[in-house]
């Protein structure tokens, strides 16, 4: 699990996210759950290693 969060805003229909937010709780998972899990699909079908991707805001070590 990711140790760091940051936020991230969408805009979309409010009868999409009413209708997401309804799938994911008769899921027992929440929105931010889902769409973690989406994007790391994403990121893994696209081969993008996201782990090792040094973030520009954080130090260097060494």
């Amino acid at each position: 699990m990711e140790s760091k969060t940051a936020r991230f805003t969408v805009l979309l229909d409010p009868r999409k996210k009413k209708a997401f937010e309804k799938l994911c709780a008769s899921q027992d998972l929440t929105p931010s759950q889902v769409v973690r899990q989406l994007m790391r699909g994403y990121l893994e079908e696209h081969d993008v290693d996201y782990l090792n991707e040094a973030l520009e805001d954080e130090p260097k070590k060494g």
